[in-house]
């Protein structure tokens, strides 16, 4: 299971894995793939350069990234303070009869702010830190970086990868100096386009495949997806959900009741909605996501005052156990992530099916 991508980057396969959890990413890249770890939740800079140092030291000496938001669009700066004074009453009413509703109770360890990772200037000072580190890549999930930052990036001799959910998009992202497109079809967790993996891959391998290693992501949990890609022209996948349920995911704690929602989910149990962050995103479907479905709900807020909006809910819906009210993103591969395993075993798995996989269609001719 060898593209021309693993030289490139260093890896024994062209598995690419986004995580929040810096054990995870780095487990990833112990087992031969590649770890991405998602800056997006770190408000303060000095939390992810103590997670950097930390991969630093666990990944023996393999090669990782970090994935960054700047979104095309800048969202509005200030501080939580200052952005949260723009929260209508409204929304604030909503969020707290919903929890009501739904039986979430308090809890004295819910923060106030939120996630502030999609502001550009927070974004800027995780590329400070990484830059400070041994990455090999940064990637963004909503489009390229700023000139200035691909710039940067490349004369560390860093890669920069970009997320594309348009063939279009991807055109732009590679006049723009980008160095690997991420084509991201529709069943993808977190935000997402609205064009199926299917379909978009070959169209954007055939838009930018000449010049730049595409991968591919959503929808992609098995050997047997791996190698579909592949064959469509991709250089290697892109994985994000389906380490969610991974031994080394520990983030919410062992038995949480998010990994107790995503083990018993099936892949129709996610929904695409703008409630988590203020962009479409794909979520776990709960009772939390049907009731900003409800007629009397408001429209979701522009990024970042949805997450600020939201933010103290997610910890009290974390905090509640109950797999009936999480929030979570993921995607529709969720209905093949039933059991908790590492992430060595995860990529054996993988790989072992692929080269099956592989071997069969080469009987077949």
């Amino acid at each position: 299971m060898r593209t021309s991508l693993c030289e490139v980057l260093g890896i024994e396969y062209p598995v690419l894995g986004f995580t929040p959890s810096e054990q995870v990413a780095a487990a990833i890249s112990r087992a031969g793939g590649f770890g991405v770890l998602g800056c997006v939740r770190y408000n303060r800079a000095e939390d992810l350069d103590a997670a950097l140092d930390w991969m630093d030291a666990n990944t023996d000496g393999k090669p990782y990234g970090v994935d960054i938001v700047m979104p095309a669009a800048p969202p509005k700066e200030g501080t939580a303070v200052d952005l949260d004074a723009l929260i209508p009453l409204a929304h604030r009413e909503f969020v707290h009869r919903t929890l009501a509703e739904l039986g979430v109770p308090e809890t004295a360890d819910a923060e106030p702010g939120g996630v502030l990772g999609w502001l550009h200037s927070v974004a800027r000072s995780h590329v400070d830190v990484a830059m400070g580190h041994p990455i090999r890549l940064i990637a963004n999930a909503l489009g390229p970086p700023p000139i200035d930052v691909i710039d940067r990036a490349h004369q560390h001799d860093v890669l920069v990868a970009a997320l594309a959910g348009r063939a279009e998009h991807a055109v732009r992202h590679v006049y723009g100096g980008v160095d690997i497109v991420v084509s991201q079809g529709y069943e993808a967790g977190g935000h997402t386009g609205e064009i199926a993996t299917m379909v978009l891959l070959p169209e954007i391998v055939d838009a930018v495949g000449a010049r730049v290693p595409v991968l591919a992501a959503g929808g992609i949990g098995s050997g047997r997806q791996a190698a579909a890609a592949i064959a469509l022209g991709a250089q290697g996948v892109w994985m994000g959900s389906y380490w969610l349920t991974s031994a080394e995911y520990t983030l919410g704690g062992p038995n949480s009741a998010t990994q107790r929602a995503l083990l018993a989910a099936r892949s129709s149990d996610t929904v695409r909605s703008r409630i988590y962050t203020g962009k479409p995103a794909r979520l776990l479907r709960t009772r939390w996501t049907e009731a900003w479905a409800a007629p009397d709900a408001p429209e979701p807020l522009p990024m970042p005052l949805q997450n600020l909006l939201v933010s103290q809910a997610h910890q009290r819906l974390a905090a509640a156990d109950d797999p009936e009210v999480v929030a979570m993103p993921v995607g529709q591969i969720v209905g093949r992530m039933n059991e908790v395993r590492p992430v060595a075993r995860i990529m054996a798995e993988l790989v072992a099916e692929y080269q099956e996989t592989v071997r069969r269609l080469a009987e077949l001719g």
